[in-house]
């Protein structure tokens, strides 16, 4: 998988347009001078908690004994669900909030960052280049880097793209998203049957 292609996905899978909103409801209690710093170190939280994922990744796998294809079928399984929920997305609710406190590390950092489909992300693609380590934590840092530019000036893309523009947007990168949730599944699938 190339750095670019990676890129990407982890870019699809952290869903920085969808997560606008509910950092926005998160942190409506968090004075506005202070809002940034909290976003940058959730942030930074959910960086620390993938890149571990990555450097410790392949050590997991072989301790649990999890093949490859399985965890190609079932990364594809997560990020189709995941997917689903964003071309579908249930009926509008609350994220779960902190009652008057800023929020920490739950639920900015982690699940809204660095989810299940971002940790299952990150240890298919350590899985699939042991060797190419380095690489798979410059994909996760240019993703990161992308996620945090939108979510840093998440207010002004609320007020210019709105709701329904958000939303949108979200349900475009769905789209996407479930393309390559099927084709990892498939790929799964064909390297079972190699075997």
């Amino acid at each position: 998988m190339s750095l670019l292609h990676a890129t990407i996905l982890l870019v699809l899978v952290m869903d920085p347009l969808g997560n606008v909103p509910m950092f926005l409801a998160a942190l409506k209690d968090v004075p506005d001078g202070r809002r940034w710093r909290v976003v940058l170190r959730e942030l930074l939280i959910a960086l620390a908690v993938l890149a571990a994922f990555i450097l410790a990744g392949p050590v997991l796998l072989e301790g649990l004994n999890i093949s490859e294809p399985a965890l190609r079928i079932s990364g594809g399984i997560v990020l189709f669900l995941i997917a689903l929920k964003m071309v579908f997305p249930p009926s509008e609710e609350a994220p779960p909030g902190n009652h008057g406190e800023e929020p920490f590390i739950v639920p900015l950092a982690i699940p809204f960052v660095a989810g299940p489909s971002a940790m299952a992300t990150v240890l298919l693609l350590v899985s699939q280049q042991p060797q190419h380590r380095l690489a798979c934590l410059t994909a996760l840092l240019l993703a990161w880097v992308v996620t945090a530019a939108v979510l840093i000036v998440g207010d002004l893309l609320h007020r210019v793209l709105g709701r329904r523009g958000l939303r949108a947007m979200e349900r475009l990168m769905g789209m996407i998203l479930t393309t390559l949730a099927v084709d990892m599944s498939l790929q799964g699938v064909r390297q079972f049957l190699e075997k």
